[in-house]
Order: structure tokens, then sequence, then C-alpha cells
């Protein structure tokens, strides 16, 4: 896939930037802010705040996250305060023991909030948002830092004050790109970064590499990405050149370059050696894709697309997720890279699919659907965001879980977190609501030719065009069905292009534009250009018929000996709360890998599809994998295993 490059700035040269490494220090004035251009420019564009509107199946999670988790037990002051007076403590055995990393819940809290209130404008959570930003700016040390750790200890390695910091940065531009343009909270920013700027470089400043918990350091490096976001905004070189410093000659871990790793073609299991940690892997090369941005190297595009490529073919399960602790990285608790696209089955695995992976996944796909117009690439969006994710959410809304099973007790709370204000928070809990705001920032998009449609939940799309605003209106039960109708409402007559993402898993579509026929490839965007007035309409159909999927081959014998169901981007479970031989062998009915199931009375409330499917012993009743509720302790079957008899 080629990336579109434009002339490079002066100063960032051709990616062989020859920038000074060591003269990074010199302050600057939050005045200078003014969104520098970079050379290359993304393909396929967000649209305006508030420019896009849900309704129904997503919009549901989306509330439920905002009204009981953003605005409801998020306790922000609390969080606030581990930048006062330092890291909670934690009890392991018989030590009490100070939590590492924890002074990244503030951000993640924050960049989810503001995230949601560019989606919804919501001016209660704008008050939350603005008392906390003004109180996490009262905190800055005398060296212009938010940190956990007094100036004394800084740059504190073990206890995570750089990952922490990638957060501060990260919550504070996020609220100033979509809360307030506050020049205080801009100042915050560049003393921060300039306080890390002073700590962490070459020597005899304090390597990067030397700095976290892990075995290769790369959670620290994932600062590249706010660090490039500063950039953008302030256009100030030498966070450019620190960015420079940590891909090119540092490499982004300990021990390893990480674009060297995956342009060699290793497989994501093997990228970091000892520890491919999904999630903070993600996070590092959605900072390459923006150091990509930045420079107009080809060689950091390729990096990201083809980490793309080897996460999606080697590590996306069924759901959507990555990530495992069997075989391979069984001290990584789940959260590593596993090959887990072929071992998803493997009766050894205990934890899976971290949410935080999910959702760093999600946004590091955001960045290849920019960069690349790539509509495949949302297909992997969908898949995780009507499976993965919300069957990762609470019922209530008020949380999420830490890693999911496809197979056993869905939901698991535990992991890295702790009690906070009575509220019992992980990194995972935290970073659900991002995964959310998310969607509509995806769904409707804009390209140089008009309007890019990505999801097809109901709902609206505003967008203003040269010649005056366009509105979509989106009416459907997706994915309860597959029938979509777009009613397009040009303000004036005008000619734009409508592009119209056309599903992998569709392989009969049918698309009418005011009842004439256009072409609808599978794995593509139907394109659609005209002169366009009011009430003119498509009609989108979308194949919906429930596919049978077998499992791929891993390590232990018998890994393949597993299928499953998947109807529309929707996998179908047995859900252990109808049926009580939910894990028994089956041998599915089918025709050319089709199966004919029958849409059937939900059994519980909060289901929000079942279907009757036909097997060769009888029908057995299966909900959409994100219904089965496991809270209570309750399991699932999505891979179902096969009869020993059939082959």
């Amino acid at each position: 896939m080629h990336f579109s490059r434009r002339d490079v700035l002066k100063h960032a040269g051709c990616g062989c930037l020859t920038l000074p490494l060591f003269d990074i220090c010199r302050p600057r004035s939050a005045a200078a802010d003014h969104e520098s251009r970079m050379p290359v420019e993304d393909r396929l564009h967000v649209l305006a705040p508030g420019a896009v509107r849900l309704e129904g199946y997503l919009e549901s999670y989306i509330e439920r996250s905002i009204n009981a988790w953003n605005k409801g037990v998020l306790p922000y002051k609390a969080l606030v305060d581990f930048f006062r007076t330092g890291r909670p403590k934690v009890v392991i055995g018989k030590d009490s023991l100070e939590l590492f990393a924890s002074g990244e819940m503030w951000g993640k809290a924050v960049r989810s909030s503001a995230m949601l209130y560019r989606y919804t404008g919501d001016p209660e959570l704008k008050t939350l948002l603005r008392a906390t930003v003004a109180d996490l700016l009262a905190t800055k040390r005398e060296n212009g830092s938010i940190s956990c750790s007094p100036v004394e200890k800084q740059p504190d390695g073990p206890a995570g004050d750089i990952w922490e910091r990638s957060y501060v940065l990260l919550g504070l531009d996020d609220y100033y790109q979509w809360v307030e343009q506050d020049p205080h909270v801009l100042q915050a920013m560049i003393d921060e970064a300039d306080a890390t700027l002073a700590q962490v470089g070459p020597p005899p400043k304090t390597r990067i590499v030397e700095l976290g918990w892990s075995p290769t350091r790369v959670e620290s490096s994932a600062i590249l990405a706010p660090m490039l976001r500063l950039y953008r905004r302030t256009g100030d070189v030498r966070y450019l050149t620190f960015a420079r410093y940590i891909v090119e000659t540092e490499g982004g871990a300990k021990g390893h370059n990480l674009i060297d790793e995956v342009l060699r073609g290793l497989d994501p299991v093997e990228v970091g050696g000892i520890y491919p940690k999904v999630y903070e892997t993600l996070l590092y090369f959605a900072g390459v894709a923006e150091y990509h941005r930045a420079t107009g190297n080809d060689r950091w595009g390729r990096a990201c697309l083809e980490l793309y490529r080897q996460v999606r073919d080697n590590e996306i399960t069924l759901t959507g997720n990555s990530g495992g602790d069997e075989p391979y990285h069984p001290n990584v608790r789940g959260e590593a890279w596993d090959n887990t696209a072929f071992e998803q089955t493997n009766p050894n695995i205990r934890r899976m699919m971290e949410t935080c992976a999910g959702v760093t996944w999600l946004e590091f796909c955001s960045h290849v659907l920019r960069l690349t117009g790539d509509p495949i690439v949302m297909d992997y969006v969908e898949l995780y965001a009507y499976n993965g994710l919300i069957g990762a959410q609470k019922p209530a809304g008020d949380g999420f879980s830490y890693v999911n099973l496809l197979n056993g007790v869905k939901t698991d709370r535990e992991g890295w977190g702790a009690t906070i204000a009575n509220v019992y928070i992980t990194c995972c809990n935290l970073n659900g609501p991002l995964g959310l705001a998310y969607l509509p920032y995806l769904a409707v998009m804009s390209d140089q030719e008009g309007l890019v449609v990505n999801l097809y939940n109901a709902g609206e799309a505003h967008w203003r065009a040269p010649a005056g605003e366009i509105r979509l209106i989106i009416q459907t039960r997706y994915p309860l069905d597959g029938r979509i109708r777009i009613h397009v409402r040009p303000s004036a007559p005008q000619r734009f292009t409508v592009k119209l993402r056309i599903p992998a898993w569709s392989q009969m579509t049918t698309l009418k534009v005011n009842r004439s026929p256009f072409e609808a490839r599978p794995g593509s965007y139907a394109r659609v250009e005209r002169r366009w007035m009011e009430g003119d309409l498509i009609e989108l159909d979308l194949d919906m018929r429930c596919r049978l999927i077998r499992a791929k081959q891993g390590l232990t014998e018998g890994s393949d000996r597993y299928q499953a169901l998947v109807r529309g981007p929707v996998v179908l479970a047995r859900d252990e709360n109808i049926d009580p031989h939910f894990s028994e062998p089956v041998a599915i009915v089918a025709q050319n890998g089709l199966v004919e199931i029958k849409s059937t009375q939900t059994s519980r409330p909060g289901t929000n599809m079942q279907f009757e499917v036909p097997t060769s012993t009888g029908p057995i009743p299966m909900v959409d994998y994100a219904s089965v509720d496991s809270w209570q302790g309750k399991r699932v079957q999505t891979w179902l295993p096969l009869p020993q008899s059939t082959g």
C-alpha cells in the first residue's frame, strides 16, 4: 500500500534528519501554538466534533459508559491526588508496595471523557473535565513536571514515571483538542515535555530504554506519540528531535529495534523478544505512525502497515482482539502476542485478549485507516467493536473486563489496578470507554472526493462541503439485519462522492441509488459519484447469512477440532445462562459453509439477539457473544468442539 507524501518541511529533512540530538532543552512559550502542517497527509479525515450521532445498538453501550462510568463512579480527584501524595499502596503477600504506573489512570480517564465529549458535547462532562484538568495543573512540580515522583527521584524508572507522563500528555492533549483550547493546558504540556527532555536522552542523561518496569522498557518509548502531537501543535523542532532519538537511536526497546524486527518479517510473537507486550507495543507504533506523518519517510509508514498485516493475520481472534498466556508467554498474564489466531482454541489458555490490547489495536487501526484509506482495516475495527469491545463491558456500563475468554468464564475483572475511592480501577476499565469513543470518530469520514461511510449503525452525519452542508440519515437495525437505508440531504444540489464500505464477508450485496443498481464488491468501497439532491436514497443490503468457520491448527493437538458461527460481523456463542449443555460437542448442519439459523425470542433481558441453530442431534440456542453475561460466573462456548467421529 503506497503512502502519500508532500514536500518535506525544511526542518524535517527526508526522514534522515540532521537535527542536533543534545540541544533540546530550550524553553518555548505556549504562544507558539500553530498546528504545524505535516509532510504526509491522511487520505481519510474525521468529521468535525458532534458531526456524527449514533442511535440504538452501539449508542446504548456508549450511553451506559458515559452515565455509569465517565460521569458516574470515576473518582477524578483521587486520581489527581497521586500526583500530590504519591502512588497508592497495594498489598502483595505481606508487603504494602507502591502501585507502579498508577499515574496513567488520570490520563486514561480524561482521554476517554474528552473523546466522548467530542461526540456528545455533554455540558456535565465538560464541567467534570474542566475541574479535573485545573486540579491536575495545580500539581505541577518546581521543574515543570506533572509526576507522581518527587523531582529528586526523577526520572523514576521502575515506578513507570515516563509511561505516566505519556498519559498525562495524551490526556491534556485530548482535552485541549476536543474540549477547550486553554493556553494554560498547552503550557502545561510544554512544561511536562521540557522536563522530560531535560532528564531523558543520550548520556549523560538517562537513556529511555533504561526507564520502565519491563525487560525491554518498551512502555517508556510510548511517549513518542504525545511528543509528536506536541510537535504538531507547537512546531517546536526539539520534540521531533526527541522522537528521532526514540525511534532511530534507541529503536523503541532495550536490546531491540522494533521497526527493524517488523520490517524483517518477524511474527508479532517474536517482536521485542521475551516481552512482546501487545498494548505498549501498539501504543509505540501509534507514535511511529505520527513519526511517518511528521517526517515523510515511507520506512516508518511501511513498518506500521507491516505490523498491522502481521497482527491481522497471526494474532486477531474470532472476536477481534489478540494476546494470550499459552503456549509462548505464560508469565505475561495473557497480555502478550501469542500467535493467538492459531492458539485461540488452546485449552490451556487461562487469560487472553486484554481490553487495553483491543482498544489500542482499534486506535492503531484508526491510524492505518486514515493513512491508507483501506476499507479492510475497518472490517477489523467492526469485528472488535461488535464482539470483543462491547462484550467486555459490564452490563450496567460501570467498567470493563480486564481479559476475556472465548471458552469458559468470559470476563475477569482481576489484573493490574487497585481500589481507589471505593472503586476498583484497572487499566482496562479505564481504556474500554476510549474504544467506544472511537466508534463515532470513525463511523463516517471524509476524503478529497466526499463522504466515506464505515459503520452502519443507525444515526446521522453532517459534513460541510464547499457548496453547502450535507446530511446523511442512516436508517437500519444493523447488525440485527443487513437492510440499510441512507437518505442523502444536501442543502443545495451538488456533485460529490459517497463511498460505502462493503465488508469482505458480504459476498452477496445489493446496492441501489434511487433504485438504480451499483457495483458492490466485497472488501472494497462502493463509490457513488453523482449530483446529489434532496430526497436521494441509497439502499444497501448486506449478506447476513451465517458462516461456519473452522479453527486453525495450533501447537496443541486437536486445536483445529473446533468450529464457530459468525453472522455478518457478529460472533455467536452458546451461553450457560440459557443452555445447560453449552459445552458439549456438536455437529452443526451446514451446506457450503453456510448455516440456516432461525431468529427467536431472546431468553434473557439484555441479550441483543438469539437464534435456533440446526445440529445433527437437534436445534440449539445461540446468542451474540457480546450479550453473554459471565459476571456471576456463568460460562460461554464460542469455539464449539466437534464430536470425535467428525472429521
